[in-house]
């Protein structure tokens, strides 16, 4: 299958992309700049030029492929509204083409802010409405299975791990232990964050392009939750410092804009998925990763 992969250079998309070329599928990468076009060429996959605001660019880039991984993204949280305006276009522009056809189009979410009732969030539950204004154009892509588009969401969790390059969540973390020289947790860090190796994430991308039904919800998750002690003091061992609790009312003076999220808890759980795509989870847990070093402190 020829498909069209947005995002395909950064930390997902390029496990996702190996991965679909791996079984034998044709990706057309799509490239911003120069730098995105090395990166896309280096993976095996085919350059095509554009960018998330140019839609006559995705529309061209769609009608070349056979279906849609749209992994691209704007993660700045001080431009949410103005990313997901961006983002709900950039869909549209891609169902445009593939209701001619019926090929695949598979969007990414995440499971923070699940409406689980306080229980493992599953891919049946739903997300609390206004927790990311991103969560509302998942939505309208599983609606998209009623105009014949093989539509699929996948919820990824809030932490994709591995070597070579992390930027998320633990990555933040990592940092900010280095400087405050104390690997902290809020309150007793008994809450519970879900983990996901991008190797593994990748492979369920592949996965679900080729199979998964119309409106399905699938979900990007191994560990369904670590405790957020475990992984401060597994960040501390590694970089020989304190690890310590921070009250909830300095959290966000310790940990900055990352504290709204790191009280949070959210376990999730991905055996629906695992079930229904067959899904092997064969790589590295988080605490592996930070043992074995890809999180030294950026």
């Amino acid at each position: 299958m020829r498909i069209l992969v947005t995002g395909a250079s950064g930390w997902i998309g390029s496990a996702s992309t190996k991965e679909l070329i791996a079984a034998g599928h044709h990706v057309l990468g799509l490239a911003r700049n120069d730098e995105s076009a090395t990166k896309i060429a280096a993976l095996g996959a085919e350059v095509v030029r554009g960018s998330l605001d140019d839609l006559g660019s995705l529309r061209d880039a769609a009608k070349r492929a056979e279906g849609v991984v749209h992994l691209g993204y704007n993660h700045d949280f001080s431009q949410m509204a103005a990313a997901a305006q961006t983002d709900r276009a950039a869909i549209d522009a891609f169902a445009d083409v593939l209701q001619a056809t019926g090929g695949p189009l598979l969007i990414a979410s995440g499971t923070l802010g699940l409406a689980s009732g306080g229980g493992v969030g599953t891919e049946a539950d739903m997300p609390h409405a206004g927790v990311h204004p991103r969560m509302a154009n998942a939505a309208y892509t599983l609606g998209l299975a009623e105009r014949g588009i093989r539509s699929m969401v996948v919820r990824f969790a809030p932490t994709v791990h591995g070597a070579g390059g992390d930027h998320g969540f633990v990555a933040v973390l990592a940092r900010i232990a280095r400087e405050k020289r104390v690997s902290g947790y809020i309150g007793e860090g008994r809450n519970r964050w879900p983990a996901v190796n991008r190797l593994d994430a990748g492979k369920l991308v592949q996965l679900a392009i080729e199979s998964a039904t119309p409106g399905s919800v699938l979900h990007a998750v191994a560990e369904e939750g670590v405790a957020t002690r475990d992984i401060a003091a597994a960040l501390g061992q590694f970089l020989d410092i304190p690890v310590e609790s921070i009250p909830a009312d300095q959290a966000q003076a310790h940990f900055d804009w990352l504290g709204m999220f790191f009280g949070a808890d959210a376990p999730a759980s991905s055996a629906r998925t695992q079930s229904l795509l067959g899904w092997k989870l064969t790589h590295a847990t988080l605490l592996k990763d930070i043992a074995a070093g890809h999180y030294p402190g950026l």
